[in-house]
């Protein structure tokens, strides 16, 4: 069994156990009130947007960064012109929480995107309930028929989605959905190894009117003016945020090359 598989496996056994805590109907009643931030708004500008995300490990890299306060790096990745922040929630394979997307989504204004891996309807309620502004959906794991839904519950409950995909399948299932904002991910997710030709490949099969979004594999100033000739509006980057001493300090570094 590959990461992925074991990934999705995990998920679901972890679903199972909050299903049978607070059934949907009861998760539903339990809407919390947080402003929403507008997150296809806050990409659709005339520069490279930067969604920076908050993580401590994944399957590839390990233990990315131990952080005591993640908090602190959400702000100073607002300070530092992210337009949005993205917050990995799943624990056990990135040491996420829904805890910490709650926290953070009352430390900051800029939008709050959940990175999960999204395969039912309840998520898409708790991360409501939770405060998140946006959420992932990977196409590569989802039929069209659970994408589609899932993408038309999102935006129904006020939410948006950030489309991904990492393979051509997933690619058409995209272009078919045509959703507001899309992602091509350059990772593999059966090797987990990174290929950056795979954006030039696969953007001129994206849904035209979509914000496209550039992910994974983002570590320089010449991998951002690469996905910006190519056509992309906006990178979501982490690990080689995470990586340094200071990852709000390292958006502009990124972006301007100094």
């Amino acid at each position: 069994m590959n990461t992925l598989n074991q990934i999705i496996e995990s998920k679901k056994h972890e679903l199972q156990v909050l299903e049978n805590k607070i059934p949907l109907k009861g998760l539903s009643a339990k809407h919390k009130k947080f402003k929403r931030a507008d997150m296809l708004k806050a990409l659709t500008t005339d520069t490279m947007s930067v969604i920076a995300e908050i993580k401590q490990k994944s399957p590839s890299e390990g233990v990315i960064k131990k952080t005591s306060d993640p908090i602190g790096i959400a702000k100073s990745y607002e300070n530092n012109g992210a337009a949005a922040i993205s917050v990995l929630t799943d624990n056990p394979f990135f040491g996420g929480s829904i805890e910490l997307l709650s926290k953070i989504k009352s430390s900051v204004k800029i939008p709050v995107l959940r990175k999960d891996f999204i395969i039912s309807e309840y998520q898409i309620h708790e991360s409501y309930i939770h405060g998140a502004d946006a959420l992932l959906l990977i196409a590569d794991i989802l039929d069209y028929s659970v994408l589609e839904l899932l993408y038309e519950k999102t935006m129904e409950i006020g939410l948006k989605a950030l489309v991904e995909a990492h393979s051509m399948p997933a690619i058409k299932k995209v272009k078919k959905l045509k959703p507001e904002i899309c992602g091509v991910n350059s990772r593999n997710l059966e090797t987990m190894e990174i290929d950056l030709k795979w954006f030039e490949t696969s953007y001129h099969h994206l849904p035209e009117a979509s914000i496209k979004i550039a992910e994974s594999g983002i570590h320089s100033n010449e991998h951002v003016r690469f996905v910006e000739a190519i056509g992309y509006d906006g990178i979501l980057v982490g690990t080689s945020l995470m990586k340094k001493d200071d990852p709000g300090l390292a958006i502009p570094q990124l972006l301007d090359g100094e």
